[in-house]
């Protein structure tokens, strides 16, 4: 297996609605984009999948060593040499890899965040830097762009916060953060029984009325030029949208249900977001 065929494998199996958005990229930018999110997932498996936190600290450390290895030519891992030839080619910068990095060890650090500016630096590390990384094999002529992509991770990363909170919680952790728990009058007891109630729909209300706005303050920062390329990122944001609304219509039954799109819809609204242009 050639390491382009590792990270397609990779990036099939994980069933992320992203799938669906590389589709329609042109065969050079899809192998980069496709790397890139193996890693992704590779460096979130490292951590998810640990059964000691000693051994996943130390698969991180190695991953790092990895990077370093790859932007000076180097590298071992498929993954690695599947992306290391579109470094220079899309700008990617090994801080911003080494960022992500540091947002999976985050997740072994602490399990609660005490306000949202504490979870928006855990977001910028998970998604609002893969953000950046994507929008820029996409291709990037003007730099708001890359503004746009950062503000769009972070609210990827909010659904899927809100998405989640029953399937986190069953592993001990909580990102709705305390003030916002408290302000609410919901417990982390609540979430880790399970126990759906009106104020927990009011939290719930809450979290979605901010991602929502996140998408729009996204799509703000957009310049017109670059719109056709970053069409891969709108679809995902239709994709997402579209979870979200599920989510709202089901009077927010996460907690014991994980809300997800057929792989159909998924590709249609790809290509509905695609043909718009």
């Amino acid at each position: 297996m050639s390491p382009d065929e590792y990270c397609q494998q990779k990036t099939v199996q994980s069933g992320s609605s992203f799938y669906y958005s590389f589709l329609f990229l042109p065969p050079e930018r899809r192998r980069a984009i496709t790397a890139l999110y193996a890693f992704c997932r590779e460096v979130d498996d490292t951590v998810d999948e640990a059964t000691d936190e000693s051994i996943a600290r130390i698969k991180l450390a190695w991953w790092r060593t990895e990077v370093s290895a790859m932007y000076k030519g180097g590298g071992t891992h498929p993954v690695m040499l599947a992306l290391q030839p579109h470094l220079a080619v899309y700008n990617l910068q090994e801080q911003h890899m080494q960022a992500i990095i540091d947002g999976m060890e985050m997740d072994l650090n602490q399990s609660r965040y005490l306000d949202y500016p504490a979870l928006k630096k855990y977001c910028w590390h998970v998604a609002s830097v893969v953000g950046i990384l994507s929008a820029s094999i996409f291709g990037v002529t003007n730099p708001r762009t890359l503004e746009y992509a950062e503000k769009l991770g972070l609210a990827f990363q909010l659904t899927n916060i809100i998405r989640d909170v029953g399937e986190d919680a069953r592993k001990g952790r909580i990102y709705l953060p305390i003030s916002e728990l408290q302000q609410f009058g919901v417990t982390a007891a609540d979430l880790l029984n399970a126990r759906h109630s009106d104020k927990f729909e009011a939290l719930m209300k809450f979290q979605s009325a901010r991602a929502q706005a996140t998408y729009d303050e996204a799509f703000a920062l957009l310049p017109l030029e670059d719109r056709r390329a970053q069409r891969p990122g709108l679809m995902m944001a239709a994709i997402y949208r579209a979870v979200l609304g599920e989510i709202e219509r089901d009077n927010f039954n996460v907690l014991t249900h994980r809300t997800s799109l057929t792989p159909l819809r998924k590709l249609w609204l790809a290509w509905k977001t695609y043909i718009r242009g």
